[in-house]
């Protein structure tokens, strides 16, 4: 498998560096990508680094993630308008413990020679003094070179108003060490990323070739955008994230189904390992009965069992099927752990279950109790508009709820419109 033919075909080919196709072609390579340990989770939108791993595995090549313990104490400036938020050390330690685990559903850490590998930039940093690095690694990159980058200019320019810190201007050393650090001690000769790396990973590959007169290799892939220019991996309700207990399955499985037609053909690319011609295929098939969406349940049913499990994804095919169908007889047949799994957080409201003991409004509970509408009168109205269901049956205005009507003396689930499911938890 040839990596480049391999990433160009999927769509995940932005730049490369010449003679890294020829490097490749003639010995196994350790190669490496740095994740941002700032959030306890990788979110969807890291998956295309990722996935660049993967492949970089499957082409026989060593996948190195190296998460960041040492920079995500000094925050990149690369695609940022303002300087974000330092983590404290013991809130880093156990985003990068967290983030392992993730890493580990996709990469093969047993397999020989070309076995993954994880790192820490705090294991290398935290013994060099400031004095020591300003010497042994400043002296060889010119202001004038790390003013020209991109990330650096428009912060300096007076595009942005914040301005940049002499931390965030210093980042591009850091992860420039990085590269150098590795190359020198592990033979990492290839730094791959996302677009707007690019000037970070150059930064290294010139450390390399100024300190050491060595030769290393940079390739990046494009920033993935949703086919209406919004960002990729968000929904209206924030981050798609892997961890089960922030996003669920069933959440997570429905990302992925709901994705446009325009999205997907790209998306099967870089998510899927499926060959070639075996996405062309179900791209055939979906556009025979595109109703059916074949090439959204094969991408969600494929990467929901990779990031979770097969039982996880069963159970949000199932969950799916129930609360999209009209029958209430097969959502009664969930267990309590299925039915909360279903629901976000912020979807689930709990309330003391005598709250129910003389009845309540319906329009009462849904806008003031359980916020789901921000109004009295916006509930009356869907209402009205037939746009509301509690345990799979229309509601009317004079509605009330008894607890004779929870589902195993608990939970009532509440429809709004068409694709808006909320729990309500009465205990």
């Amino acid at each position: 498998m040839n990596f480049i033919e391999e990433l160009k075909w999927r769509g995940m080919l932005h730049d490369v560096m010449p003679g890294t196709e020829e490097l490749l072609s003639k010995e196994i390579v350790s190669g490496y990508i740095g994740f941002d340990p700032t959030a306890d989770s990788l979110g969807v939108g890291n998956l295309v680094q990722v996935m660049t791993l993967l492949h970089f595995q499957r082409a026989g090549h060593k996948p190195i993630a190296l998460v960041g313990g040492a920079t995500g104490m000094v925050g990149d400036p690369s695609g940022k308008s303002a300087e974000r938020n330092l983590l404290d050390e013991n809130t880093l330690q156990r985003n990068l413990h967290c983030q392992q685990k993730q890493l580990e559903q996709f990469l093969d850490f047993n397999c020989g020679k070309n076995s993954a590998e994880i790192v820490n930039n705090y294991e290398w940093f935290k013994n060099i003094s400031f004095l020591e690095f300003i010497r042994d690694v400043g002296k060889h990159i010119t202001v004038n070179y790390m003013m020209a980058k991109d990330s650096v200019k428009r912060r300096i320019s007076g595009e942005e108003r914040e301005g940049m810190s002499f931390t965030e201007f210093a980042y591009q050393l850091v992860q420039g060490y990085d590269f150098y650090h590795l190359w020198k001690h592990k033979g990492v000769k290839l730094q791959m990323g996302g677009s707007d790396q690019w000037g970070n990973i150059t930064t290294g590959t010139e450390l390399i070739r100024r300190k050491e007169s060595g030769e290393a290799f940079a390739l990046t892939t494009p920033l993935i955008k949703k086919a209406d220019g919004t960002k990729f991996g968000k929904t209206e309700k924030g981050n798609v994230w892997l961890d089960a207990n922030k996003t669920s399955p069933y959440k997570f499985y429905q990302f992925w189904l709901n994705s446009s037609d325009a999205d997907v053909e790209n998306y099967i690319r870089i998510f899927s390992v499926k060959t070639k011609g075996e996405i062309e295929h179900i791209e055939n098939e979906h556009k025979k009965a595109p109703n059916l969406r074949i090439l959204q349940k094969a991408l969600a049913e494929e990467i929901t069992q990779r990031v979770h499990s097969a039982d996880a994804l069963k159970r949000a095919q199932i969950t799916s099927e129930i609360l999209f169908g009209n029958s209430f007889e097969e959502f009664k047949k969930l267990t309590s752990e299925e039915i909360e799994g279903a629901f976000d957080e912020e979807d689930i409201f709990s309330f003391p279950k005598d709250s129910l003991q003389n009845g309540i409004s319906g329009v009462i509970l849904l806008a003031e109790k359980a916020n789901i509408f921000p109004s009295k009168s916006e509930a009356r109205k869907l209402i009205q508009g037939n746009g509301v269901s509690i345990n799979k049956e229309k509601i009317h205005l004079e509605k009330n709820i008894f607890e004779s009507d929870l589902l195993n003396s608990k939970y009532l689930l509440v429809q709004k419109g068409k694709k808006n499911y909320y729990l309500l938890k009465f205990i």
